[in-house]
């Protein structure tokens, strides 16, 4: 697999530089398209009009999202006018309850999106609603960018989160080209079950697998010291110098996570460096 298709969705002009930046320099590195959609939303839902909200209150916030969509598009397209990129930007507008389709409906033909974290201080509901767009309904893989931590080479240490569900596996694959280029691939494996065709050798399937395609791993077994499993992810990350966690995204339903909590959704509100996630 190569990256041949580099997409992202940008929704405010405050995350054009620090996101483009990012993706111009995956594609350029691998010698991609990049796709921007410069995407205006309206927070509204047509139930409000019906709930007696006047048509002019509407009217407003539909503009306002047009507009939000027409400044990324110009400010990506002054950020890329002189670039040798190949590369197209378009721009769209969707209420909120409508943006899981037409996001879907562009970004499922890309190979890649590149995303900012979408939780955290001034990040809106319809950053969450892209990324799990992407995953689900795109399946496509993502790669996830915190505030301070930009896409700036390919990574020479990885660690990949390794527990043996199939998401972990499709992460694992979407990442490859990532992988090969790697000095280092770590494969953390935490609390691995007591009984189990794997027990005695816990990943040695996956390094397997990833020996054949000129990937060889360091198997870190680690007990849950900490809470949360994305705690002891960003902790050994973080000691072993990483500079990006490759892991599966949702194990759990996304109502379960959004009620109860999950390594999914912890790890996209605390991750420190960027990670590839796929479902």
């Amino acid at each position: 697999m190569t990256y041949r298709t580099v997409a992202t969705v940008l929704t405010h002009t405050d995350l054009v530089a620090p996101v483009l930046d990012s993706a111009e320099t995956f594609a350029r590195a691998n010698d991609a398209h990049l796709e921007v959609l410069a995407m205006g939303v309206d927070p509204s839902s047509a139930g409000f009009y019906y709930a007696g909200a006047s048509a002019m209150v509407v009217e407003q916030s539909i503009v306002r999202a047009q507009e939000t969509a027409a400044a990324v598009a110009a400010e990506v397209r002054k950020r890329l006018e002189q670039s040798e990129l190949r590369w197209s930007c378009d721009e769209e507008m969707a209420q909120l309850s409508d943006l899981p389709r037409r996001v879907a409906d562009r970004i499922r033909f890309s190979d890649l999106a590149i995303l900012p974290k979408p939780y955290g201080e001034g990040r809106g509901a319809e950053l969450e609603a892209v990324v799990e767009t992407c995953l689900f309904e795109g399946s496509v893989p993502a790669l996830i960018l915190p505030e301070d931590a930009a896409y700036e080479d390919a990574p020479k240490r990885v660690v990949v989160a390794w527990n043996e569900a199939t998401e972990a596996l499709n992460a694992v694959r979407a990442a490859l080209p990532l992988l090969r280029g790697a000095d280092k691939v770590h494969v953390v494996v935490i609390d691995p079950p007591s009984h189990g065709p794997n027990r005695s050798d816990p990943g040695g399937m996956l390094s397997q697998f990833l020996a054949r395609h000129d990937v060889y791993v360091e198997i870190d077994v680690l007990s849950k010291t900490l809470p949360r499993v994305a705690d002891v992810l960003i902790r050994h990350a973080t000691d072993m110098d990483a500079e990006m966690i490759v892991m599966g995204a949702y194990g759990r339903s996304r109502f379960r996570e959004a009620v109860f909590g999950g390594t999914t959704r912890n790890m996209l509100e605390n991750a420190v460096l960027p990670v590839l996630m796929a479902h």
